[in-house]
């Protein structure tokens, strides 16, 4: 089964994407966004908040992990950007939810604006997953339909 030609054809496909300058910043934003967040409570100085503090720790660092290993391993890592897509977007309701009424502007600000960058890393992540998915599925479709006419 290794050895199967749409196998092979697929993984060269993957190795195609990853290797694009998009794939490369994608991965790069993504994880120096993950790493911002992480530190952010002391660079920002919010870290009297101890429950965003926390959050924002393991969140960062989870994002950066998720997407880290996105484009070494493209082929099996890609549905995890719809994962790092929820993170984001967690990033940007935690301030509210974690912190509630003591949230002040540069906590809120920290994480909308870092949650947004997430938020469309990991959609241009999920993009581009779907476009190679939607390429080889019509290449895959008329490749059977001719081969079986």
């Amino acid at each position: 089964m290794e050895h199967h030609p749409d196998i092979l054809e697929m993984r060269e496909q993957y190795e195609r994407v990853v290797s694009t300058p998009r794939a490369q910043a994608v991965e790069a934003l993504a994880m120096l966004s993950g790493l911002f967040l992480a530190v952010s409570p002391w660079v920002v100085g919010f870290s009297g908040f101890s429950g965003l503090t926390v959050s924002n720790l393991i969140l960062g660092l989870a994002f950066t992990v998720l997407m880290a290993g996105y484009g070494s391993a493209y082929e099996r890592t890609h549905a995890r950007a719809w994962a790092a897509t929820l993170i984001g977007a967690w990033t940007i309701l935690a301030p509210w939810v974690v912190a509630g009424t003591d949230a002040i502007r540069r906590t809120i600000l920290t994480n909308v604006i870092t949650g947004g960058l997430m938020v469309c890393l990991g959609m241009a992540a999920v993009g581009m997953a779907a476009g190679l998915a939607g390429r080889g599925m019509r290449r895959g479709g008329s490749g059977g339909m001719a081969a079986g006419g």
